[in-house]
C-alpha cells in the first residue's frame, strides 16, 4: 500500500487534513458561527480518534414531508442566489449547498476554510427555494446531503463541475459532457454473499481556491461500521477534470473484501448482449466497457453488458498502471436517444499512485430492468485484507475525461456485437478492431486472430480486414454446449506479436 510519508510528499507544501469543529455527535457539539485554526492532520487525527470508538450512524430523520418527497420535487429545491458560496467572488468556484430529501437522507456537514480558518456552514431554510413544495413550517437545522460544485469562466459563465451526494459518490465530468459515471471513496463487500456495507461522508471541509491556482481542495471525513477515513481530494478542471484523492483508512475490524478507485454506471443494453431487442434506440449504456492496463504493461478491454444473473469477474493483477470504465461509443447514431444522449458521458480512468500491491480488478454486472440504474462497478481489491488497528494509506489520480490520456500503442476495440449462431446451441460474435498497423498492408500480411474460448468450443473463425479504413473484424461462432457460462480471449496478432489491445468476455445465458 502507499506509504503515508510518500502521502504526505505527495501533498506536497499545500495545506494538509485538518479542522478542529465538531463533525460525529459521539466526538463533540457543533460550534456554529465560530471558526477554528485549519492546519495540520486535524481531519486525518479525527478519523484516526472516530476509529477507536463505537461506529455511531449520522442523522438521518427528517419531516416527513421532506422523507416522502419524490425524487421530482426533490431535485426541483435548489438554493438561491443568495445561498450560495463565493458567488460574488473572484475565486472562479462557486459552492451549492444541497438539500435533504427523497433519497438522501443523511445529514452531511460542511465547513468552509478562508485563511487558515475553518467554520460551519449553518442549515437556513431561507436560503433555500422549494419549488412547488409547501413546507407546512421551515425545518431547522438539517445539514445538508452534499455539494454541488461550479465552475466560474472570466465572463462569469457557470459551469457543473462535480457533485459530491449520498454515501461517499462524488463524480465529475469534462467540458460540454453530461453526468454519468460516479465514483466512490470506498467500497467494503460489495457483490459479496455476507452483504454490502455503505460507507458515508460525514463531513466535509472546502478550501477557498484562487483563480490563479485554478484548482479546489476539499477534505471529507468517511465512516462506516467497519472503519473511519481521512480523504483529501484536490480537483482541477481542464479539458479533462482531474481529480486527485488521497486517503487515510483506520479499520474498526478486519476487511478482508474492499474496493479502492470504485466506480458504477449504467449499461441497459448494447450490441453485445440486447436485453432492450424491442427499444427504438441502438443501445443505452454509459459505458463501452472496462479498460485495463495491466502491471505487466498488457491493454486488456472487456465489455459489459447487463447480465440474467449477477456475474462478477476478477482480473489478478500486481501494481496496476491503470483502469477504467470508457465511453468509447461518441456517436448520436451509436444510440439514437434524443433525450439521454449517452454519447456526451465521461470516461473515467484511474492512474494509481504508488505500489498497490498485489489483488485484482473487479467488475460487478448486476442484471437491471432500469435505466436509471447504475448497475457496472469496477474498483481495485487488494490481496491483503484492511487489519483492525493498522492504518492504510493510499492515492489515485481520476481523469474525467472523452478519452484518456494514455491509450493503447496497439489496435483498439471499437465494436463487440453478439447474437445467435446457426444452432440453438451456438452464438456469433462480431469484434471491430481499430487504428494501430490496421492499415498496413506489409505488415498485415500475415495477420492472424488468436481465439480462446473456455469452456465450449470455436466451430467457426474469420478475419475480415479493411485496411482503407484502418479496420479489422473477427468474426466466430462457439458452441456453448450445455454450459451457462463461458470465458473469451481475443488478440490480433502479426509477425509473431500482438497488435491489438486484449479482448475479453465472459458469456451467460
Amino acid at each position: 500500500m502507499f506509504k503515508r510519508r510518500d502521502f504526505i510528499q505527495l501533498a506536497g507544501k499545500a495545506a494538509a487534513l485538518g479542522a478542529v469543529n465538531a463533525v460525529a455527535p459521539a466526538l463533540a457539539q457543533d460550534q456554529a458561527g465560530e471558526t477554528a485554526a485549519f492546519s495540520g492532520n486535524n481531519v486525518y487525527d479525527l478519523a484516526r480518534a472516530l476509529a477507536s470508538k463505537p461506529f455511531a450512524a449520522p442523522a438521518a430523520d427528517l419531516p416527513s414531508a421532506l422523507d416522502s418527497l419524490s425524487y421530482e420535487n426533490f431535485i426541483a429545491i435548489r438554493a438561491k442566489p443568495e445561498g450560495l458560496i463565493w458567488n460574488d467572488d473572484s475565486s472562479g468556484f462557486v459552492i451549492e449547498p444541497l438539500h435533504r430529501g427523497s433519497i438522501f437522507k443523511t445529514a452531511v456537514q460542511i465547513y468552509l476554510v478562508e485563511g487558515g480558518a475553518s467554520h460551519k456552514l449553518n442549515y437556513d431554510a431561507s436560503q433555500f427555494d422549494f419549488g412547488r413544495l409547501n413546507l407546512p413550517s421551515p425545518p431547522a437545522k438539517l445539514d445538508f446531503s452534499g455539494f454541488r460544485l461550479l465552475r466560474r469562466s472570466n465572463s462569469g459563465e457557470t459551469q457543473e463541475l462535480a457533485t459530491f451526494q449520498g454515501a461517499s459518490f462524488f463524480r465529475s465530468l469534462a467540458p460540454s459532457q453530461n453526468f454519468g459515471v460516479t465514483s466512490r471513496g470506498l467500497t467494503i463487500r460489495t457483490g459479496d454473499a455476507r452483504g454490502e456495507e455503505i460507507p458515508v461522508f460525514r463531513a466535509f471541509w472546502i478550501e477557498k481556491a484562487s483563480r490563479a491556482a485554478n484548482a479546489l481542495t476539499v477534505h471529507a471525513l468517511l465512516d462506516s461500521e467497519s472503519v473511519a477515513g481521512a480523504y483529501r481530494i484536490t480537483i482541477h478542471p481542464g479539458d479533462a477534470t482531474i481529480i486527485d484523492v488521497e486517503g487515510s483508512l483506520f479499520p474498526r475490524a478486519t476487511i478482508d473484501n474492499y474496493g479502492l478507485a470504485a466506480m458504477s454506471a449504467t449499461c441497459f443494453f448494447n450490441p453485445v448482449d440486447r436485453r432492450g431487442d424491442d427499444d427504438v434506440r441502438n443501445a443505452a449504456a454509459e459505458l463501452s466497457g472496462l479498460q485495463m492496463l495491466t502491471g505487466a504493461g498488457e491493454w486488456v478491454w472487456r465489455p459489459v453488458s447487463n447480465r440474467n444473473n449477477l456475474q462478477i469477474s476478477e482480473f489478478v493483477d500486481s501494481n496496476p498502471k491503470g483502469f477504467g470504465f470508457l465511453q468509447r461509443d461518441r456517436d448520436f447514431d451509436d444510440f439514437y436517444d434524443l433525450s439521454q444522449h449517452w454519447e456526451r458521458r465521461p470516461s473515467l480512468w484511474i492512474e494509481p499512485i504508488g505500489d498497490w500491491g498485489p489483488g485484482s480488478v473487479e467488475l460487478v454486472e448486476i442484471p437491471s430492468d432500469n435505466e436509471n440504474a447504475q448497475n457496472m462497478i469496477a474498483f481495485w481489491r487488494s490481496k491483503t485484507p484492511l487489519a483492525k488497528g493498522q492504518q492504510a494509506d493510499f492515492a489515485y489520480r481520476q481523469f474525467w475525461c472523452w478519452s484518456p490520456p494514455a491509450a493503447p500503442p496497439v489496435a483498439t476495440t471499437a465494436d463487440s456485437r453478439g447474437g445467435h449462431g446457426v444452432s440453438p446451441k451456438e452464438r456469433r460474435f462480431l469484434i471491430e478492431f481499430s487504428g494501430g498497423i490496421l492499415g498496413d498492408a506489409p505488415r498485415m500480411a500475415d495477420a492472424k486472430a488468436n481465439l480462446s474460448v473456455s469452456p465450449g468450443k470455436i466451430v467457426a473463425q474469420r478475419l475480415y480486414p479493411a485496411m482503407d479504413r484502418k479496420k479489422c473484424y473477427v468474426q466466430f461462432d462457439i458452441d456453448v454446449g450445455g454450459e451457462t457460462a463461458c470465458e473469451l480471449r481475443l488478440t490480433l496478432e502479426a509477425q509473431g506479436a500482438p497488435i491489438s489491445e486484449t479482448w475479453l468476455y465472459r458469456w451467460t445465458t
